[in-house]
């Protein structure tokens, strides 16, 4: 597993959106977590793998914004971002299997021809009776 410096991780405090009444306004306890990919100390197959996410929150510089402001408080929602952004660097992490396609077997071709001409069959017999 890999771990993120926090060091590496740019906090910039916001206002957060939505109810709350006075706080919102007065308060800034939302953050933006700016995380540099290519500057980062990340394996490079990881940084690969990070710059090739199709996500919304990458911008085209390499850098990935996270916006946390579920906590009224400005130091939960800083690890509440640390969390999410560990989470999405342990998924680049992990090493998808290569799928080798494999042929069908022949009995489950041969059931499976037999289900279809049995239901064939039962088609066949809905018709319309003849004398």
């Amino acid at each position: 597993m890999v771990t993120i410096d926090p060091a590496e991780v740019e906090f910039s405090a916001i206002r957060a959106q939505g109810p709350g009444g006075q706080n919102v306004n007065k308060v800034s306890c939302a953050v933006h977590a700016r995380f540099d990919i290519a500057a980062s100390s990340l394996p490079e197959h990881i940084k690969a793998r990070l710059l090739a996410l199709r996500d919304a929150r990458l911008s085209q510089e390499g850098v990935l914004v996270l916006k946390a402001q579920q906590s009224r408080s400005l130091e939960q929602n800083k690890e509440d971002a640390l969390r999410r952004l560990q989470a999405l660097v342990d998924k680049a992490a992990e090493v998808q299997l290569v799928r080798r396609p494999t042929k069908p077997t022949r009995g489950s071709q041969r059931r499976r021809l037999d289900g279809k001409s049995r239901s064939g069959q039962i088609k066949a017999l809905r018709g319309k009776v003849s004398e």
